[in-house]
């Protein structure tokens, strides 16, 4: 059978992964993770293989096989893997935990190849478009850029203390940055380069954007310029819009509690409810990664 054009992979507390056609939202193949839950999902820039983030490995899968077995295990963290991405590249993966830590892996050799201590469980960790800072986000309310050339800390702050920042994300030119934490506030900072390579962070925006906690914000990615948005989702069951272009609130969306992804075009939202019982349905407790193959 053909490869749908556009797929989406979606994880539950149901302890499974599964593929979906993402026009018809007929599930094709579904995969048993019976070891932990799924905390996060990602796709290779390549568009080949599906990391899956549990407790306390990471699990790395072909998507075209239709074999349920991982074709690699990372096994290195010692508690819950809550943030999981790649490199544009895709020769290195990097990876936060409730351990405390930030890793990379180099995927074309065992084993964790760098480690970070972050002192307090991570909740957030992006990939700074240069290729060469970390930034993560813990339970504390701490933020740490990690310089991957110097392979230390360049940068902390802590926006609010005591409150955990629970979603991170970088504008896809790496002009700005948001925090978004537990009290439904997102702070946003102009990134600039300093006279060396290190970034330097320039408060430009607090957002009250919500009433109760954040589970993740998004800012467009470069198809939506020169109009740029920031996407904001709570528990609160609402995901927001707002203009970046003086904060302003373009949209309210209500239903669901969380969402995973924004083409420019269209804004994919997951809800909380399990597989189970949806016959049909791409819903899920944790993780939707849409791709679009040529």
């Amino acid at each position: 059978m053909a490869q749908p054009s556009v797929i989406l992979a979606t994880a539950s507390y149901d302890h499974t992964i599964r593929f979906w056609e993402a026009e018809s939202g007929r599930c094709y193949r579904t995969i048993q993770y019976p070891e932990s839950n799924v905390n996060r999902l990602e796709i290779t820039p390549n568009k080949k293989y599906l990391a899956a983030a549990g407790n306390p490995h990471i699990r790395l899968f072909d998507i075209n096989s239709s074999s349920p077995q991982p074709i690699m295990s990372y096994e290195s963290h010692t508690n819950n893997v809550t943030a999981v991405g790649f490199q544009c590249d895709g020769n290195w993966m990097y990876s936060g935990s409730e351990d405390g830590t930030v890793k990379i892996w180099d995927l074309r050799a065992p084993g964790c190849q760098r480690e970070y201590e972050s002192r307090a469980a991570v909740n957030t960790v992006v990939l700074h478009p240069n290729q060469t800072e970390l930034i993560s986000g813990d339970q504390n309310g701490n933020i740490r850029v990690w310089d991957l050339i110097a392979n230390s800390c360049s940068c902390e702050l802590v926006p609010e203390e005591d409150t955990a920042v629970r979603s991170l994300t970088v504008m896809w030119d790496g002009s700005l940055v948001v925090a978004a934490n537990n009290r439904g506030t997102c702070y946003v900072w102009r990134l600039m380069r300093g006279t060396q390579t290190m970034t330097n962070f320039e408060p430009l925006h607090k957002l009250q954007a919500h009433n109760d906690y954040i589970l993740k914000c998004l800012l467009s990615p470069e198809l939506c310029d020169p109009q740029r948005y920031l996407a904001t989702a709570s528990s609160d069951h609402t995901v927001k819009i707002w203009n970046v272009d003086g904060f302003t609130l373009e949209k309210t969306l209500t239903g669901h509690q969380s969402f995973l992804r924004y083409d420019g075009q269209t804004l994919e939202t997951v809800s909380r409810r399990s597989h189970q019982g949806i016959p049909g349905a791409p819903q899920s407790n944790s993780m939707l990664c849409p791709q679009r193959w040529p």
